[in-house]
């Protein structure tokens, strides 16, 4: 089972660095699980990149579901996420509705169809996001923290999703909600097409607006969090700077930061728990 740990966590540095640099602030004895869980979300979260097709996709998923639900036990155990994922949820008494939520908000990713609305988007997100941080702070300190995990999955989910807006325009698929393109007279195939729309910039900044909004809910909640739950939620100090990033460059060419600064600012975070909301 050793190794089955060891493969996540180096499956976590190598897919997610920024929450493998933010779980080594969290007490040794429960990075482990923290990075089982971290791994079985880099593989949920990378299905459509793998499958390459909606149906492998589908299949795959349906594999996690049935691993989180203990339809699967005997093939889980030569997989190490999905073994080391099942010890996780024994020690640390993770319900399986959450995952099985998680896994099911996935299979939006493997369709071109489009997000329909705001309340959508903030849906999707809440079952991909919050539910990952809200999971993660259960590990480290054993409480639900949905009041915090809420805001937190939210802003850090559509953050993700302004850097990544050239990415899914390249392969058809579209986060940002058509709701908010029509107020702003953009059409999807003016975007499929590379044309610059001039209500792009003004949809994309509704967004961050609204990311910002959770971030004020967030900055207001953080003391309900246990000191111990802190590092789950410290890659959430990368949501301002990274918003900030797309407020200065062409939408469908966003700024990255620096690896360097990323790790300063989850560092930064970790001495000041007050900055993980900006």
């Amino acid at each position: 089972m050793q190794d089955a740990f060891a493969y996540c966590a180096e499956l976590v540095r190598a897919a997610d660095h920024d929450r493998f640099i933010a779980a080594l602030f969290a007490a040794s004895e429960r990075r482990a699980a923290l990075n089982a869980l971290y791994a079985f979300n880099v593989e949920v979260a990378r299905v459509r990149e793998v499958a390459h097709a909606a149906l492998p996709g589908e299949i795959r998923l349906q594999w996690w579901s049935d691993v989180v639900s203990r339809r699967r036990d005997e093939e889980a155990g030569a997989n190490p996420v999905a073994a080391a994922l099942l010890t996780t949820m024994e020690r640390h008494n993770l319900k399986a509705s959450p995952l099985l939520d998680l896994i099911e908000a996935r299979r939006f990713d493997l369709y071109e169809d489009p997000m329909a609305s705001v309340a959508d988007l903030e849906t999707y997100t809440r079952r991909t996001s919050s539910s990952l941080f809200a999971l993660a702070a259960q590990i480290l300190a054993d409480v639900d923290a949905p009041a915090v995990a809420e805001p937190a999955g939210i802003a850090y989910g559509i953050a993700a999703i302004l850097r990544a807006l050239p990415v899914h325009i390249a392969r058809r698929q579209l986060y940002l909600p058509i709701e908010l393109l029509d107020r702003h007279q953009v059409t999807m195939a003016d975007l499929f097409a590379g044309r610059p729309a001039a209500g792009l910039a003004a949809a994309v900044a509704e967004l961050r607006d609204l990311a910002r909004g959770h971030l004020r809910i967030l900055r207001e909640r953080l003391e309900l969090l246990p000191l111990s739950a802190v590092p789950a939620f410290l890659p959430v100090a990368l949501v301002a700077p990274s918003l900030a990033k797309t407020a200065r460059g062409d939408p469908l060419a966003p700024g990255e930061i620096a690896p360097w600064r990323r790790q300063w600012l989850i560092w930064r975070a970790a001495r000041n728990p007050a900055r993980i909301a900006g």
